[in-house]
């Protein structure tokens, strides 16, 4: 499909800085693909979903992935960034580094010089490789656990770009860009839709009757990546590691042989789950990398509702959710949310999504 199909005008005054307080006051667009739209809030949640229901959220934990370092070539220097997106070793990440134009295959680099030349703290790796896109391997001088807490020392909160660019991060992005149930360290992005949730939420949702199961997919920073393809067909995604448990996969089938809907909470919950499933609907326990990309025409295996974030023009993201509730209803729907002021992207508003019925898998 042509990428244009999936542009649309944003004003700039809808991109939220920070996020709603309380986190559950954020507004909520649910949208029918055959009924339409209607404006509550996130708060209301346990009275749109049914007993018999189940959410699964994914509790990936946000780690300081953004470094500011010193690139050493011999007697040259010069000043560079890295965003870690994906761990391939105890010592070892995949990172988009910028200017990556100065930087090529043995060259050190020495992280914690924060955009000066003040030095605030330890922490080498080498350029093992220098891919496409200003992608490289990065070999650190610690391993495991000793070069996870380097990071928390001199890492910052990799917010993405379209709030970066209008503000450094700060302390309290170290909670904010967080769920309330993060748990499983190596994400850089946040599943943004988990957000919203409060533990007075998880009291509504569990007064209702409506179960909730977790699942891990670590988000690399791939996702902010735009498109710049003119086709979607020939747009590639850069994988993300993941697991679903065989408890949790035992649950879900579960629930849906007894009729209750499976509700995902973000689209990284969404994408995990069809990369377990069978072409039947089973959902299998599953452990590894995915690189899906779901595009209108998809034939969705599993998720009923959708519960996500307004996503970037030309983004993968919108891409899926417009094959989850079809193009024409969500262009309708951001149109319905631009005009109505809903705050966009990582910390804005919410939407539920019913699955149109053609994306049916079952």
């Amino acid at each position: 499909m042509k990428v244009d199909l999936f542009d649309f005008d944003l004003p700039e005054d809808r991109i939220a800085l920070r996020p709603a307080e309380p986190r559950d006051s954020a507004r909520l667009l649910v949208v029918r693909p055959d009924t339409g739209f209607e404006d509550r809030t996130v708060r209301d949640l346990p009275s749109l979903l049914e007993a018999g229901d189940v959410l699964v959220f994914n509790d990936t934990k946000v780690i300081p992935a953004q470094l500011k370092g010193i690139r050493l070539r011999g007697e040259a220097a010069a000043q560079v960034e890295a965003t870690l997106h994906m761990r391939t070793g105890p010592d070892r990440w995949l990172a988009f580094m910028r200017p990556g134009k100065r930087i090529a295959a043995g060259d050190r680099i020495q992280f914690g010089h924060d955009g000066s030349s003040c030095f605030l703290g330890r922490l080498d790796a080498t350029v093992l490789e220098k891919g496409e896109g200003g992608e490289a391997l990065l070999g650190f001088d610690l391993s495991g656990a000793f070069l996870d807490e380097a990071l928390h020392a001199v890492g910052h909160i990799p917010l993405p770009p379209y709030i970066a660019s209008k503000r450094e991060d700060d302390e309290r992005d170290r909670a904010d860009y967080q769920t309330i149930y993060a748990r499983e360290e190596g994400a850089v992005a946040a599943p943004t839709a988990g957000l919203h949730f409060t533990p007075e939420l998880f009291a509504g949702r569990d007064a209702k009757g409506i179960e909730r199961r977790f699942v891990t997919l670590h988000v690399g920073a791939g996702t902010f990546l735009p498109v710049k393809a003119d086709d979607t067909t020939d747009h590639k995604m850069h994988a993300e590691t993941g697991s679903v448990s065989p408890e949790t996969a035992a649950a879900l089938n579960a629930a849906k042989a007894r009729g209750g809907r499976i509700i995902c909470v973000g689209t990284t919950s969404l994408r995990l789950l069809e990369s377990a499933a069978r072409d039947d609907g089973r959902i299998e326990p599953w452990s590894g990398p995915t690189d899906i990309f779901i595009t209108p025409g998809y034939r969705f295996r599993t998720a009923d509702i959708l519960i996500t974030n307004f996503h970037l023009p030309r983004s993968t993201l919108f891409m899926l959710v417009s094959a989850f509730s079809g193009l024409e209803a969500m262009r309708s729907a951001y149109g319905h949310a631009i005009e109505n002021r809903y705050r966009f992207y990582s910390y804005g508003d919410a939407s539920l999504l019913f699955r149109t019925e053609t994306s049916n898998g079952r």
